[in-house]
């Protein structure tokens, strides 16, 4: 005979599952270190290596640019390849965090090598330009998996704007730091090569400290933001760390899959052109500092003034959502990119809000594109996954990767044939050659037009992000 108690038990309705949890503040804190990786390899290189080349090995500015464009070629080549292998590997510490870690460490040594300078002229150039290839390749091992995290982090839009605003915070503080920093040491260090060889050796550790920290930080994580009642798919993952996913077996039916996403192909293009107007400001900066406002110690101060919005208005752009919130940011990076065009008028005062209103439209672009990537991603593995198991988490992080670094690398490129083109003169002291006035209105209009014209036609090509993917048809 059933107890009360027994009769109470069988006729209970299951208790209802709670509120789902969002990520932990130890593993928002432990991705969002990853960017102290990507800012110091976007930030220094972007500031230092085009006049590294120019002003202190003598480089003519259009091989300088090739110099700086060429390893992202290479980059274009190897990142869906990383990214496969990474959505195909099984290990305990799970499919993505060996390569963050090893290809971290790796990436610290090649970057000190980069600015090791053995050597003056051509043959530094040459030593150069082979370190800058192996600290792209070892970026590519850490980034492209780094990127497809959040997609396996967290379940929730909301959570994946979490991980992706915190990264996008310390971003903001790398740049800050190493941006201000690496300057000044290049300075203390007398300038010219052996200035550069303590950039490259600081430029390194923050590398190994922010692959290291990443590594530790995500450790044990399940590959979902829920805590408990995981299933499934979560379930499975391997023990300390993301869920491993099976990609389909051959990369030209992932590029095609892809291609046929219209929200991806949409963010993937305006990935690649807003990144080169990233990377033609990043690479003006220290010309403009030079010939514009005639003070190379300026540059810190403009560092300051375009990275620290970063830290202060994230929360605010985390209100928008997706392309309407993309478009605002991008019209304030493009307004203050064109209010440079009256910097030989204005007081320095003046200069550094003008960077400031361009690094406050910076931030949400980061913010958007970021969290908008996430989003491609699960759609796709919701409507691909579902139906057969396929996964192309990293596939994907490896094409918007390859975007964004050829788009970066394309900025200096083209920057340094804007002063080609005007007659930039170059210099192996260590210090800046006197310019002519077409040299120096060249730098003005690089470093102030073409990241607004470039911004311009990134809000363009994202107008199919929107549009939805064709429903999935049987084989």
């Amino acid at each position: 005979m059933a107890t009360p108690a027994t009769a109470r038990t069988r006729g209970a309705a299951p208790s209802a599952p709670g509120p789902p949890v969002g990520p932990s503040t130890r593993l928002r804190f432990g991705y969002a270190s990853g960017s102290l990786v990507t800012a110091t390899f976007t930030t220094l290189p972007g500031l230092l290596l085009l006049p590294y080349l120019t002003d202190t090995l003598g480089v003519g500015a259009a091989l300088a640019g090739a110099v700086v464009f060429l390893p992202k070629v290479w980059d274009a080549l190897l990142n869906p390849l990383v990214g496969r292998a990474s959505d195909r590997t099984r290990t305990r510490w799970g499919a993505r965090r060996p390569y963050v870690l090893w290809g971290g460490l790796a990436m610290a040594a090649a970057f000190a090598l980069t600015f090791a300078g053995p050597l003056p002229g051509t043959a530094g150039a040459w030593f150069t330009a082979a370190g800058y290839l192996l600290t792209a390749t070892a970026f590519a091992y850490f980034q492209v998996p780094y990127v497809a995290m959040p997609a396996e982090l967290a379940d929730r839009e909301e959570d994946r704007v979490r991980l992706v605003g915190g990264r996008v915070a310390v971003i903001g503080v790398a740049a800050l730091v190493t941006g201000a920093a690496a300057p000044a040491l290049i300075e203390a260090g007398g300038g010219g090569l052996a200035g550069h060889r303590w950039a490259g050796v600081f430029g390194a550790v923050v590398i190994a400290v922010g692959a290291l920290w990443v590594f530790a930080g995500t450790a044990g994580t399940s590959g979902t933001s829920r805590t408990s009642g995981t299933t499934g798919a979560a379930a499975a993952a391997p023990p300390g760390g993301l869920r491993a996913c099976d990609s389909e077996p051959g990369l030209r039916r992932q590029f095609a899959a892809a291609r046929a996403n219209p929200s991806f192909a949409a963010l993937l293009r305006c990935a690649v052109v807003q990144s080169a107007a990233t990377g033609v400001l990043l690479a003006g900066a220290p010309y403009f500092a030079d010939h514009v406002l005639r003070d190379s110690a300026g540059l810190g101060a403009l560092v300051v003034a375009f990275v620290a919005p970063n830290l202060l208005t994230v929360p605010l752009w985390s209100r928008l959502r997706g392309r309407r919130g993309y478009t605002w940011a991008s019209a304030l990076f493009a307004a203050g990119c064109l209010l440079l065009l009256a910097a030989p008028v204005l007081p320095d005062a003046a200069v550094l809000a003008v960077m400031a209103l361009a690094g406050t439209g910076h931030a949400g672009q980061l913010l958007f594109l970021y969290a908008m990537l996430p989003q491609c991603i699960a759609r796709d593995g919701a409507r691909d996954g579902a139906r057969d198991g396929s996964r192309r988490a990293g596939v994907l992080a490896g094409l918007f990767t390859t975007g964004e670094g050829l788009g970066v690398a394309a900025g200096p490129f083209l920057f340094g044939l804007v002063l080609q083109l005007s007659g930039y003169v170059s210099s192996g002291t260590g210090r800046a050659a006197q310019q002519s006035a077409t040299a120096e209105l060249g730098v003005l209009a690089g470093f102030a037009a073409l990241p607004a014209l470039a911004t311009a036609a990134a809000v363009v090509l994202l107008r199919g992000y929107d549009r939805p993917p064709p429903a999935p048809t049987d084989p």
